[in-house]
């Protein structure tokens, strides 16, 4: 994923996503790999003429979701949609929306059935 601001970007991801069980794995030339456990999945590179997009982490219960959402809004993110249930998508799907320093629409889900 391109970022604009690389070092605020890598700084936002590893305390957002930790709640998610990220962590910066690798990182090379102004880029960087996140995961969980150990393999990274989100690449970050910096471009200035990075445009937003849209990607999902799939989160393992209800309060990770929670915990993302308050660890991105803490980190700077602004609020793009509060956690919540989305039954537009089915009665389960339960996320939450931030929006990047890019302009990266970041989401958490959960599938589970309360």
């Amino acid at each position: 994923m391109r970022v604009r601001d690389y070092e605020k970007a890598k700084a936002f991801y590893a305390v957002a996503l930790r709640p998610l069980g990220y962590e910066l794995v690798m990182e090379f030339d102004r880029t960087c790999g996140l995961g969980a456990g150990g393999k990274p999945d989100l690449w970050l590179a910096a471009d200035p003429d990075a445009r937003p997009m849209h990607f999902a982490i799939v989160a393992r219960d209800r309060k990770a979701v929670d915990a993302f959402y308050a660890a991105a809004i803490g980190a700077g993110a602004k609020d793009n949609g509060k956690p919540g249930i989305r039954k537009d998508y089915h009665p389960g799907y339960y996320a939450a929306f931030v929006l990047d320093a890019t302009g990266h629409n970041v989401e958490a889900v959960c599938h589970e059935h309360a």
